[in-house]
């Protein structure tokens, strides 16, 4: 194989890398996580007068609990369908090999 060829497959497995890496999917289920644990600390440890506040509902608690739902399904679906960069021949426009 020439050099270009080499330098060709180089580049997509870095191209490979930063899609998985820079995946929104992982900021986003990442930042619900993080939110969702101390939401549902501040739920688990609200007092009687807050609990009065919103008429014997622990909001803290039950949206904590749906932020960390929403974070794991986030992560959950980058795991199961992890981003695959355009090939080259999508990036140059060119038509590939026939799918079969």
């Amino acid at each position: 194989m020439s050099d270009y060829q080499h330098e060709v497959e180089e580049l997509e497995r870095e191209s490979a890398t930063a899609a998985r890496l820079f995946d929104v999917r992982r900021i986003i289920g990442g930042l619900f996580v993080v939110y969702g644990v101390i939401v549902t600390i501040a739920g688990i440890t609200a007092s009687d007068a807050d609990l009065k506040k919103a008429q014997d509902i622990n909001i803290n608690l039950w949206t904590g609990l749906g932020m960390l739902a929403l974070g794991l399904f986030f992560l959950a679906w980058m795991k199961l369908r992890p981003a695959v960069p355009p090939t080259v021949d999508e990036l140059t426009g060119e038509p590939g090999p026939p799918a079969s």
